[in-house]
C-alpha cells in the first residue's frame, strides 16, 4: 500500500488492473508500422492523429480505453483527446509495459 492510496489515488497499475476487469478497450495510438512489429493481443491500431475522428466508435464501446504508444507520449495526447470527448480512458504508457502488466 503506498502513501497515494492512503488519500485514495490509485498507482497506473490499479487503475489498468481494474479497468481490465471492467472489459477495457486496449487502443495503440502508434503507427501502423510500429504497431506490425510488435503490440499487444486484441488492441486496436488507431494512430494518434486519428483519435479523434474516431471517437464516435470508441464511444460505442462503452468502456475505458487504455492507451498505449512506445514511451507514453502519444498515449497521453490520445488520453487527453478522449476525456476531452467524454470516453473515459487511462494512460497505459508504453506497449511493452503494459502488456507486462496485464499478464
Amino acid at each position: 500500500m503506498g502513501i497515494l492510496s492512503i488519500f485514495g489515488i490509485k498507482s497506473r497499475a490499479q487503475q489498468v488492473q481494474e479497468a481490465m476487469e471492467e472489459g477495457a478497450v486496449i487502443v495503440d495510438v502508434r503507427t501502423p508500422q510500429e504497431y506490425k512489429e510488435g503490440h499487444i493481443s486484441n488492441s486496436l491500431n488507431i494512430p494518434v492523429q486519428q483519435i479523434e475522428a474516431r471517437i464516435s466508435t470508441l464511444k460505442k464501446k462503452n468502456k475505458t480505453v487504455i492507451v498505449c504508444c512506445k514511451s507514453g507520449g502519444r498515449a497521453a495526447r490520445a488520453k487527453a483527446i478522449l476525456q476531452k470527448n467524454g470516453v473515459k480512458a487511462i494512460n497505459g504508457g508504453s506497449w511493452g509495459g503494459l502488456n507486462y502488466l496485464i499478464h
